[in-house]
C-alpha cells in the first residue's frame, strides 16, 4: 500500500481528454502532478495549494487544470486537448510541510506509484 492512490490513467488519442485523481490520507497544504516519459527527466506538470493557488507548466497552460477537494483530500488534473507529447507516468505528489510557493520538486516527499497516460496520433 501507498499513501497517495492514483486513479484515471489511460490511453486516448490525440484531442482526447483524460481526468486523473489522486487522495491523499492527510491534509497537506501543497499538492503536484508531475510526469516522466520514458528516457525523459521528470517534469513538473502542476501545482496547488490549499487556498487553491495554482501553477502549470507552459506546455500544459491552457489545457490542463489541477483542483482539489479538501474535505476529501483529493486532487485531481483535467487534461484535455492531450498530445502524443504528453504520453508519461503520472505521479502525484505532496508536500508534509507547508510553504509560501509549491513549485520547487524538493518539497515534494511523498509520491505516488504513477499511473500511465498514453496518447496516440
Amino acid at each position: 500500500e501507498v499513501p497517495l492512490q492514483h486513479s484515471g490513467g489511460g490511453s486516448v488519442q490525440a484531442g482526447g481528454s483524460l481526468r486523473l485523481t489522486c487522495k491523499a490520507r492527510i491534509y497537506t497544504y501543497c499538492m503536484a502532478w508531475f510526469r516522466q516519459a520514458p528516457g525523459k527527466d521528470r517534469e513538473e506538470v502542476a501545482t496547488i495549494n490549499g487556498v487553491f493557488t495554482t501553477t502549470y507548466a507552459a506546455s500544459v497552460k491552457g489545457r490542463f487544470t489541477i483542483s482539489r477537494d479538501n474535505t476529501k483530500r483529493a486532487l485531481f488534473l483535467q487534461m484535455n486537448a492531450l498530445e502524443p507529447e504528453d504520453s508519461a507516468t503520472y505521479y502525484c505528489a505532496v508536500a508534509s510541510d507547508s510553504f509560501t510557493q509549491c513549485w520547487s520538486e524538493a518539497h515534494y516527499d511523498s509520491w505516488g506509484r504513477g499511473t500511465q497516460v498514453t496518447v496516440s496520433s
